[in-house]
C-alpha cells in the first residue's frame, strides 16, 4: 500500500509533507531539486549536519537565522570565523546552539576552500561525483534506506579531506536533499522531477 496523501491541490505527496505549509511547501519545490553549486551544498551540508538528532522542521524553521548567523552560508566568510564568531553563535537564541556542530561548520568552510584546489573539483563537483548509477524506487516511507554504499564512500571521501559531522546516514539525506538519488515514493506527484532520474 502506498504511503501518500492526496490534498486538497489533487496531488500525493508523503504523510510528512501532507499537512505542515512550511514542509509541503519545501517538498513541492525544493526538497530532491538538484544543487550544483558551492554554497548550495555547503549550506545543505551544513544544516544536514545541525540536524543531526533533532526533526528537519526544527531546522527548516530556523533557516532564516541559519543564513543570518553563517553569512548566507558563504564559504570564504564562515572559514575567517574565529573565537569571537564561535561565541556570538553559541549566544544566538535563533540557531541551534551546539558548539561541536558551530565548530565543525568552520572546519568545513575551511576544508571546503581546500577542495577548491583538490584535482576531484570543488565541493559540490566533489559530492555529486558520488552519484549511483541506480535510485531507490520506494513505494512506502519503510522502503526508503537511510545509507547506501555512495553515501558511506562520500563521508570516507570528505573525512579525509577534513570535513567533520559528515556520517553515512547524514550524508545520504544530503544527496536527498540535493537530487543526487530520487527517494520520493513512487506515487508521489514529485517522484522524477528533478530531472536527474527518470520516475
Amino acid at each position: 500500500m502506498s504511503e501518500v496523501v492526496v490534498g486538497d491541490d489533487g496531488l500525493s505527496r508523503p504523510v510528512w509533507a501532507s499537512v505542515d505549509p512550511m514542509l509541503r511547501d519545501y517538498y513541492d519545490t525544493e526538497w530532491g531539486m538538484p544543487v550544483r553549486d558551492e554554497r548550495g551544498v555547503f549550506e545543505r551540508l551544513t544544516l544536514e549536519a545541525f540536524q543531526s538528532g533533532l526533526s528537519w522542521a526544527t531546522i527548516l524553521r530556523k533557516r532564516p537565522a541559519f543564513r543570518a548567523a553563517f553569512a548566507d552560508f558563504s564559504p570564504d566568510a564562515v572559514a575567517t570565523f574565529g573565537d569571537a564568531d564561535v561565541e556570538r553563535l553559541l549566544s544566538d537564541a535563533g540557531i541551534v546552539r551546539n558548539r561541536a556542530k558551530v565548530l565543525a561548520t568552520i572546519q568545513n568552510a575551511r576544508a571546503t576552500l581546500a577542495l577548491r584546489e583538490d584535482p576531484e573539483g570543488d565541493l559540490a563537483a566533489y559530492v555529486w561525483s558520488f552519484q549511483p548509477a541506480r535510485t531507490p524506487q520506494p513505494r512506502t516511507l519503510s522502503d526508503v534506506p537511510t545509507t547506501s554504499d555512495e553515501s558511506l564512500a562520500l563521508s570516507k571521501g570528505l573525512k579525509r579531506k577534513g570535513f567533520a559531522f559528515v556520517g553515512p546516514t547524514t550524508m545520504f539525506a544530503l544527496m536527498e536533499a540535493i537530487g543526487i538519488v530520487d527517494t520520493h515514493v513512487v506515487d508521489s506527484h514529485r517522484r522524477g522531477s528533478s530531472g536527474v532520474w527518470p520516475a
